[in-house]
């Protein structure tokens, strides 16, 4: 199955500093490529976890004694490490983009270049789908999608447009979707406006935001002291969310401080922000907004 290559692979390992003993884990296991680089670096007694709510990822499981694929979302990595017996790890690895191979299935309806049903569910044994986001949810239910996490100025406009459509039946197909929010979308930016709206009801669908602020929540008790997270995100909203947690340990507003002005965080980064090369951009166009960061447990 073809998951096309892994971004910034070499940067987002070596960010690891992986010991040949140690114990990691990948909590967006995809086509395998991130996990398969770890397990080039790792010696006999080195073990690593992988992570993918995805059905379809299960069929690139590697067939390695030191490698185990859990079929669950990453926001349970605490709950199911304890089931296997671990405790702490030494690195979490992941990288938060839709994998190439769920934009290029065109019924699962993550992609704009597709004729689909409304679905884009990475769990699909999931209720909630972009069917019911966009059917069910009230008007100010959907402008708040599409304006927290489409970042979209017309978002008001939006939902009512979506709601003034739903009156004569369903919309059940993305090139109905689009029809419905052409007057919204300008021939010179049409793909990023609906690169923004598929986003919006992406990430609601998934509950992406909610998940990533549970896998952070986590880093400080699952990994070991001097162990490091290594995380790529594609959009602003996650960075934004990983940068503040790094240098914060809270999502908003500031740490308490002592009557000397310093606070404590568990975690310090490790380096500046890393992005893609030209030449990696130009080889996987899905690099092109990834920004990947580095962090260890004080």
């Amino acid at each position: 199955m073809d998951y096309h290559n892994a971004v910034l692979l070499k940067e987002t390992v070596d960010g690891l500093d992986v010991k040949p003993d140690g114990v990691y884990v990948d909590v967006t296991f995809g086509g395998g490529g991130h996990s398969r680089e770890i397990l080039k670096r790792l010696g006999p007694k080195g073990k690593l976890y992988a992570f993918d709510q995805d059905k379809d990822a299960l069929l690139n499981t590697i067939d390695d004694n030191r490698f185990t694929l859990i079929n669950e979302n990453f926001r349970f990595i605490k709950r199911f490490l304890r089931f296997y017996g671990v405790k702490e790890v030494d690195g979490v690895l992941a990288d938060f983009g839709v994998s190439s191979h769920q934009f290029d299935v065109a019924e699962r309806g993550f992609s704009t270049r597709f004729e689909a049903d409304l679905d884009m569910r990475m769990n699909q044994d999931s209720q909630l789908s972009a069917f019911h986001v966009i059917n069910k949810y009230e008007e100010e239910q959907l402008k708040n999608v599409l304006l927290q996490y489409g970042e979209l100025r017309q978002a008001p406009a939006m939902a009512r447009v979506i709601i003034e459509e739903r009156v004569q039946g369903e919309i059940k197909s993305s090139e109905h979707l689009k029809e419905v929010l052409k007057k919204f979308v300008k021939h010179k930016n049409e793909h990023k406006v609906l690169a923004q709206i598929y986003q919006a009801i992406r990430i609601e669908v998934n509950q992406e935001i909610e998940a990533l602020k549970e896998l952070l929540s986590q880093m400080p008790e699952v990994l070991k002291v001097g162990g490091r997270l290594s995380f790529i995100s594609y959009h602003s909203l996650e960075d934004r969310l990983v940068k503040r947690f790094i240098r914060n340990g809270l999502f908003e507003g500031e740490p308490v401080r002592d009557v000397y002005g310093n606070f404590e965080v568990p975690l310090r980064k490790v380096g500046g922000l890393i992005v893609p090369s030209k030449t990696e951009i130009k080889e996987n166009n899905r690099a092109r907004s990834a920004k990947l960061r580095v962090a260890e447990k004080i």
